[in-house]
């Protein structure tokens, strides 16, 4: 049976992200995206909540744990995967099966503050493993008795969840990046070093690389 905390804190961590990008699709105000991002920090805290005072469950059985150099080390690693290796082949997967790209998207957050950017990116990256990685994983893997198949129903939601600000192309393979910050969680169990692995990435792509280009373009 399905303790009501657990059904609770499975619906805010799956349910959540998608109705928050759903509400703000079409949306690129800064008081929008501000509330967006609120709205997702909130989530979190609230998962959080759930697991300590209604579950009365420590943070490490959701992967948060005190870090340690493995914590860096892993997650550095797995970044530097993302960056250099998976990340170059994923930008290019939209265009490969003839769909829209990042571009779009991308040309309307450059027109956004960089402090907003950076806080998007901390914000998502953080939440987002809490949610997916360190909750959801966590706990359907327990109730379905397959970590597995837990993998899957993650990763799929969490694609999902990208296609409103994001498009199909660019859910597609965040749905593979996604898969592969899964697997890593899986293996590893650090919550934290999936979410350096998550937000190292995001910030190149999202914040230094643009600004690497305008700098470049003024120079």
């Amino acid at each position: 049976m399905v303790e009501a905390a657990t059904l609770v804190g499975l619906l805010l961590a799956l349910a959540g992200p998608s109705l928050i990008a759903l509400l703000g699709r079409g949306s690129y105000t800064l008081g929008s995206l501000l509330l967006g991002q609120a709205l997702l920090a909130g989530l979190a805290a609230a998962v959080i909540a759930i697991v300590l005072l209604w579950e009365e469950q420590p943070l490490s059985s959701i992967g948060l744990r005190p870090p340690g150099w493995s914590t860096l080390a892993w997650g550095a690693g797995m970044a530097a995967f993302f960056i250099l290796l998976l990340g170059p082949l994923l930008l290019r997967l939209p265009g490969w099966l003839g769909l829209a790209g990042f571009a779009p998207t991308l040309a309307r957050l450059s027109s956004l503050p960089l402090w907003y950017l950076v806080l998007a990116v901390l914000v998502g990256g953080v939440v987002e493993e809490i949610l997916y990685r360190g909750y959801a994983l966590e706990r359907l893997g327990v109730l379905l008795g397959s970590p597995w198949l837990a993998g899957l129903i993650v990763v799929l939601l969490f694609g999902l969840a990208h296609i409103p600000l994001w498009g199909i192309g660019p859910a597609l393979t965040t749905t593979i990046s996604g898969g592969a910050l899964t697997l890593f969680f899986l293996w590893h169990g650090d919550l934290l070093a999936n979410i350096v692995a998550h937000v190292a990435p995001d910030f190149a792509g999202l914040v230094l690389h643009p600004l690497l280009r305008a700098l470049k373009r003024q120079a």
